[in-house]
Formats: structure tokens, sequence, C-alpha cells
């Protein structure tokens, strides 16, 4: 497992990182979850990603059990806030951002973070405030860097320009094959700025491994199947969407690899991509998801996987 440079912070995260997102604490039992966390330290995955909002506090809840008895330094740790945790809790005000804090370290058992997260923008608070809370939390010591996803290149502009505020090291947005959107504008951003892309959905909710056949049912098993974790599908698994995905197996075929190895490795071709966020429900996943590490794509290969994706492409 390679290690990358997170943004400007003395991080070091493995390129390939275990998100909780619709599986520990909801769609994925304990006893397999904690099979997924143990298996992510045996091939070398250091990067730990969740928030407080998957499951109401219940994917941090398990990490917090899981984790309890490892080395803290062995693991970088990263959560988010932002997204309602009841009628009267959301958003990022400083109130909020205090209260969640501590609320998600409690649930971790664990005195920090080594990454705390905006889940999103706060349009209804102060940008001022926002940033405000986030370095009395750094300079408090409950989290050492901060981090944001899914802002606008103008939002995170705006966060750059505040006088006397702690700096973003990280941003999380949604980018894979078939979603590119971060390269016009966040990536360049984020890249002048010291600051590095923690990817979420770079299999596209696993649409990218090729298990997915257009015309066809989805596997009995899938997360297709899964009503807790299958809602967040549907504009990936369209016949064209699926038909384009299908045209990529030959191109991992003929490098050895499998189809979810090449659309992790076509992620992590880009430098100021750190990490790659996968979620996995069976060990057996973290191990085919943890390879694609090291991977490197010519640009003859670059040009076949643009040729056989076509129009498919979601989001450019």
């Amino acid at each position: 497992m390679r290690l990358r440079q997170l943004g400007s912070s003395d991080l070091r995260v493995s390129e390939i990182s275990l998100g909780s997102w619709l599986t520990y604490g909801g769609g994925v039992e304990r006893e397999r979850a904690e099979a997924c966390v143990n298996r992510a330290f045996e091939v070398g995955i250091n990067f730990v990603d969740t928030a407080n909002v998957y499951g109401r506090g219940a994917a941090e809840e398990l990490l917090g059990e899981v984790l309890r008895g490892r080395d803290r330094s062995s693991y970088v740790l990263a959560t988010k806030a932002y997204f309602p945790m009841s009628r009267s809790d959301r958003g990022l005000s400083a109130e909020q951002v205090h209260k969640q804090i501590d609320a998600s370290l409690a649930r971790l058992g664990t005195d920090y973070v080594d990454l705390y997260q905006c889940h999103r923008y706060d349009d209804r608070t102060p940008l001022e405030e926002t940033m405000g809370a986030l370095t009395d939390v750094v300079r408090q010591g409950k989290a050492r860097y901060l981090g944001f996803s899914e802002w606008t290149p103008q939002q995170i502009q705006a966060a750059l320009e505040l006088p006397d505020v702690e700096q973003f090291v990280s941003s999380q947005p949604q980018y894979s094959l078939l979603v590119r959107t971060p390269e016009r504008e966040v990536m360049p951003l984020c890249a002048a700025n010291g600051i590095s892309q923690i990817v979420w959905s770079p299999l596209a909710q696993g649409v990218l491994t090729g298990k997915y056949q257009p015309g066809e049912p989805p596997p009995a098993g899938s997360r297709a199947t899964s009503q807790e974790m299958g809602s967040f599908m549907d504009r990936f698994r369209t016949d064209p969407v699926l038909e384009g995905v299908r045209r990529l197996r030959p191109i991992a075929e003929g490098l050895g690899i499998t189809p979810a190895q090449l659309a992790l490795a076509w992620v992590l071709r880009e430098p100021n991509v750190a990490s790659a966020i996968v979620g996995a429900s069976r060990p057996e996943q973290v191990d085919a998801n943890a390879s694609a590490s090291g991977i490197e794509l010519d640009a003859s290969t670059l040009q076949a996987i643009d040729q056989a994706l076509g129009d498919a492409i979601v989001a450019v």
C-alpha cells in the first residue's frame, strides 16, 4: 500500500481508504463490519473516514468500538459535521461545530480526530463564524486538521481569504471515471493552495466493478438490491452507462487487472488525489480494492478508457 501526503499537513494517508457511509452501523452487520476494518489494517490501509450523520452516530460508535485498543498514532481518523442529527441539530454554526465535535469524539472513543470536515457548505451561517469555530477546534486539540466536502470553487476561495483561521488541507468530492466535475475548477484551485482530494464513490456506488449488466436485474446480494444502500445508484444504472462500463472490461483484462482496480487506478493517476475512499461489506472486497494501490496507467490506456466510455460519463 502506497502512502500520499495529505495537502499541506504532515499526515501521510493510504492511497485506498476505508469509508463507512451506508455500511457500518447500518447496512452491514457488526461482525462483518469489524472483519472489514481489521482486514483494512492488515493490507496497509491507515485512513478511516466516517461522519456523525452515518447511521445517526451508529457508524462512529461502531468504529469507536472496533478501533479501541489500537495504537491511536497508527491510523488517520476523519469525521464530518453538517447534516441533521436531530430536528434542532444541523449546520455549521459555532454552537453546532462545538457540540458535534464533542459528540463525535465521545462516540469514537478518542480525544481527537486527525481530520474534521465540513460535510457540506452551510449557507445559513456566516463563513467567518464557521471557520472561527473550526479554528477553535484545532487549537483546542480536538482535531489536527480541517477539510470540506463538495464546496464550490467560490466557497473554497472565500475560506482561503479569511485572516487568522486554520487552513483546509483536504477536499472530499465525488470523483470517478463517470463523475469528473472536480477536474475543471476544484482540483486546480486546491492544488495551488495545499489542499488534497480525498474522493468518495470512486467506483460509482459499485457500478464500475462491472457487476451490473445492461438490461439485467442486479445480482442477488449486491448493493443495488439493498434498501439501505441502493437508493443512490439510479443515475449510474442506466443502460447507456452500463454499456460504457462493460466496454472497459477488455481494457482491464488486457492489463491483467479487474475493472474495479482499473477504476481506482484511474482516480489515483491524478496527483492532487491523496486517497480514494471505498466501502466494503466483506473482507475480500477490502483486499480487492487495496490491491489497486500502485497500479499505473499509461497514456494509451487512458485514451482507450475515454474512448470506451464515450458519452456514458455522467458528469463532466
